[in-house]
């Protein structure tokens, strides 16, 4: 692929991801009430590029629904596991969790020491609030598109 092409892509993936976090920065304002928690554990590699995958579970209403989640982006350097739990917010059915979620992220983890919050909001308006514990060899920033699949 011509890099005149990659970067038109990374720079779309940004521009998404930067739209997405300011619809995010105002729904953090607002202090609605979660709707379910989610558990995600989630390997990341990254060298420029990034690649992510792994998977978790939705607790809602009751019933557990298991999911995937896989992402693509740039920026960072090494390899970390994510374990990250939260609330989420603006979910009316299990389904509407699916979608593509972005997000900017700057962070580190070292060994077993790294970890951070983050917001992310799909194209249905459905927030996730994430605190998360990183573990591995990793200095990260840039952009990413995650997308979550229930299974």
């Amino acid at each position: 692929m011509p890099i005149s092409r990659r970067l038109g892509s990374l720079a779309l993936l940004a521009t998404i991801a930067l739209t997405l976090l300011a619809a995010q920065a105002s729904a953090q304002t607002a202090k609605p009430k979660p709707a379910g928690r989610v558990v995600i554990d989630q390997t990341q590699v990254a060298f420029i590029g990034s690649a992510a995958v792994g998977g978790g579970t939705l607790h809602f209403r009751g019933r557990s629904y298991p999911f995937t989640i896989n992402g693509l982006g740039f920026g960072g350097v090494g390899v970390s596991k994510l374990r990250a739990t939260g609330e989420v917010f603006h979910l009316t059915r299990a389904r509407d969790l699916e979608g593509i979620y972005g997000q900017v992220r700057i962070g580190w983890a070292l060994a077993s020491k790294g970890d951070g919050r983050l917001w992310l909001q799909n194209d249905k308006g459905v927030v996730l609030r994430l605190q998360s514990k990183r573990q591995g060899l990793m200095l990260a920033g840039g952009a990413d598109a995650v997308r979550i699949e229930l299974r």
